[in-house]
């Protein structure tokens, strides 16, 4: 979700009404999902290099989180929005997560759309993990196999989502940063110029039809 920042100050504005317009976003994006029945999105919301910004911007986006939590929790529950996280959610400033707790807990048995909030996420970071746990699972085990995908894909982050069908990145950035690297091996790619606080309904619908345009072999003919 490119150029909160880029299209705030082409406005004149401070970085940091980017990513409110970008808040607004994400919420029109969760209603046309739910209109045209997608079941799963997952929103890079906070990266793990996203540490190296100003104290300034970072504070601000975690407040804009906690924000969008508090005003928009009762609205997910209603339209059946499960929230759910990938990444490393004990950096988050504590009252984050708190929220972002009491919202998994309170949309933990929604069914019409996953919504999973990518927050302090980095991909390298989550096959690392992955790594270190499976080998801590087969701590003192004669075992001269690698494992199985299912075996190792049950120590990513979030082990019950699909792999990812579509990936969208905007503001013209043509390259996956770190995003999903395991889930995303045969992600059909679609880049728009546009910026994440300009991405709108139709944009969505573009996307999908591109979409349904490829042929997807997976390796096979």
């Amino acid at each position: 979700m490119d150029g909160n920042g880029r299209w705030a100050l082409a406005r004149g504005r401070k970085r940091r009404e980017g990513h409110r317009a970008g808040t607004e976003t994400i919420e029109r994006l969760l209603d046309h999902l739910l209109e045209i029945k997608i079941p799963f999105v997952s929103l890079y919301a906070f990266s793990t290099e996203n540490w190296k910004r100003p104290p300034t911007e970072v504070k601000a986006i975690f407040e804009l989180l906690d924000e969008f939590i508090i005003t928009r929790l009762e609205k997910l529950v209603r339209q059946g929005v499960r929230v759910v996280a990938s990444g490393d959610l004990s950096r988050l400033p504590p009252k984050s997560q708190a929220l972002l707790k009491d919202a998994i807990d309170k949309t933990k048995h929604a069914k019409r759309l996953i919504a999973n909030f990518c927050l302090n996420y980095g991909s390298r970071d989550e096959i690392h993990r992955a790594a270190f746990f499976y080998a801590q699972s087969k701590k003192n085990k004669v075992n001269t196999k690698p494992p199985s995908e299912k075996e190792f894909r049950r120590f990513l982050w979030r082990p019950d989502l699909p792999d990812i069908d579509l990936l969208i990145r905007t503001a013209g950035e043509v390259r996956l940063s770190n995003f999903m690297l395991y889930q995303a091996a045969y992600a059909e790619l679609y880049f728009t110029e546009k910026t994440w606080p300009e991405f709108e309904e139709k944009d969505i619908d573009d996307a999908i039809t591109e979409f349904s345009r490829r042929k997807r072999k997976f390796g096979g003919l």
